[in-house]
């Protein structure tokens, strides 16, 4: 009992008999208001806590993907075949990389960009292409002439049908000229067109049939197609690329080994796969379509540079005025890919992160030809890397890693073979955001604070306003103090 008292005695909450105190009206009022504003002030709280709080800032670029940085893309150019189309890649410290193949992958599409078949195939790179040292003769008829009114005739005709397609102002053309004459000589000796028949050297002068060569997607010069005859189910023929060397005998060799397959009936199953193996190397199907859709990534240095995409052959010769670089930019992104999940959990900590990680995406750059021929299509791109770090549990955690960048484009004519360059700029700062996270005991706290302070202030305005009325009242009733 006495231990009871004890600790009744450091109770600092005391409490007062009911028949001690007194209700008012004024005092009921004021509670009301109170708790309106202890509700209204604990529920402010909560949301700040709830809010996510960052800080940004500015630092040197420490980025933890070494000095190489990774470009993705996907473009579509309804006017460059996939024969000729090359990807190179320099820079200012004098890297200069050619016609990349190992990540890209190229698609036949037509001008409504949709695609015309499988993967186009480069093939591997071959060595410098040789040619003959002929003198340039008169052939006379040995090799036909073709034009668009009797293509289709010999096409259907022979069942091996090789097409030089030249232009008489190539240099590449001309040095063609006297191993395709001499060659085509040899092979109309030796398989004679009315007892042989099986194959025909013809050649077509796009200077003046430039119809059948656009329909045949004839965009380098010379370029040697292969027709075959009847190869599918539609009677059309398969339209092979041959890429090989350019002398007479390299010629007369490969025309022979496409002729063997289609020998004596008893011959041809022994003969299928041998001829096919040596020639391989040296021809490849022919675009099916005029435009091509460039995917894949590359790697270039942190550094300025540039990324083209052109027509480029180190055998063939273009003519510039044809050439058309219009294209459509599907995607366009620096860094690694980011997955949709880890942007959406971006996108929570800032509403406003990745709308310049992709800004080129889905835009078109088409020349019209009102601009004019030989027309570059060049973008400037200036890149700035943003790092998002996330704090959970006292450690912190890098959420996203994205390469965001400013784009502006120009339409302009040049004297050089047209190209899409995208020139490249890396800021070497980068852009910091750091997740503040909020204690759950300053919470509390804050809580503690609103709830004893709006009680504490309540009590004061309601025994100020008390005292205001009693007094109020005495000098009512004339009292003096």
């Amino acid at each position: 009992m006495v231990s009871s008292n004890k600790l009744k005695s450091v109770d600092f909450y005391r409490k007062i008999p009911r028949d001690l105190t007194e209700a008012s009206l004024s005092g009921a009022g004021l509670s009301i208001v109170a708790a309106l504003a202890m509700m209204f002030l604990f529920g402010m709280e909560l949301n700040n806590y709830l809010t996510v709080n960052t800080s940004t800032s500015v630092i040197v670029d420490n980025s933890s993907d070494g000095e190489f940085l990774r470009i993705d893309f996907n473009i579509s150019f309804p006017s460059l075949s996939c024969e000729f189309a090359s990807v190179d890649v320099n820079d200012v410290l004098g890297t200069n990389r050619l016609n990349l193949t190992k990540t890209i992958r190229k698609f036949s599409i037509d001008h409504d960009l949709k695609p015309t078949g499988s993967e186009f195939h480069s093939g591997p790179v071959l060595h410098q292409i040789k040619h003959g040292d002929e003198v340039d003769e008169e052939s006379g008829e040995e090799c036909v002439s073709l034009k668009a009114h009797n293509f289709d005739q010999y096409s259907h005709q022979y069942p091996i049908l090789v097409v030089n397609f030249f232009a008489p102002w190539c240099y590449w053309s001309n040095r063609l000229k006297p191993s395709w004459d001499k060659a085509a000589k040899i092979i109309r000796e030796r398989y004679d067109p009315e007892m042989d028949g099986r194959i025909l050297l013809a050649k077509v002068d796009c200077t003046e049939e430039g119809d059948l060569c656009r329909r045949n997607h004839i965009q380098g010069y010379p370029s040697i197609r292969i027709f075959r005859k009847g190869s599918n189910d539609h009677g059309r023929h398969d339209h092979e690329s041959y890429y090989g060397d350019r002398d007479t005998e390299s010629l007369v060799k490969t025309m022979e080994a496409l002729v063997a397959p289609i020998a004596m009936e008893s011959q041809r199953q022994a003969l299928e796969h041998k001829p096919e193996n040596a020639t391989q190397h040296v021809k490849r199907p022919a675009p099916s379509a005029g435009g091509c859709r460039i995917e894949g990534y590359v790697r270039v240095k942190k550094v300025p540079g540039n990324l083209m995409i052109s027509a480029l052959s180190g055998s063939h010769s273009f003519d510039s005025k044809q050439m058309n670089l219009s294209h459509v930019i599907s995607h366009f992104s620096f860094g690694m890919k980011v997955l949709p999940r880890v942007m959406s959990d971006a996108k929570r900590l800032l509403p406003y992160i990745g709308r310049s990680h992709d800004r080129l995406n889905g835009r078109s750059f088409i020349n019209h030809r009102d601009v004019g021929a030989n027309v570059t299509i060049e973008h400037y791109l200036q890149v700035v890397k943003t790092e998002v770090i996330t704090r959970r549990s006292s450690s912190e955690h890098k959420l996203i890693e994205e390469y965001e960048y400013t784009a502006h484009s120009s339409l302009s004519q040049t004297v050089y073979m047209p190209t899409a360059k995208f020139h490249f700029e890396l800021s070497p700062m980068q852009v910091l955001i750091t997740e503040n996270p909020k204690s759950f005991w300053h919470f509390i706290t804050n809580v503690c604070a609103i709830i004893g302070g709006v009680f504490t202030v309540a009590g004061i305005l309601d025994s100020i306003l008390h005292n205001t009325v009693r007094m109020m009242k005495k000098v009512e009733l004339g009292k003096n103090f």
